[in-house]
């Protein structure tokens, strides 16, 4: 339990990471995907396929 509970974490902090490492490198070129609770959990469960759905999301929002 404890394990799998770690897991959990390491995924979102990551997750978090990310967003927040493209977005960072993204902001010059007025590229923002918002880090909140949905896109947190979009990436940690899908991964960088998920980070990629979102970015292709933003252009066709947008």
């Amino acid at each position: 339990m404890k394990r799998k509970l770690l897991l959990f974490l390491k995924k979102v902090v990551m997750s978090f990471l990310l967003l927040y490492g493209l977005n960072y490198f993204l902001s010059s070129l007025q590229i923002a995907i918002p880090i909140n609770l949905i896109t947190i959990t979009i990436v940690s469960f899908l991964g960088i396929p998920g980070l990629s759905s979102l970015i292709i999301l933003f252009f066709i929002v947008k």
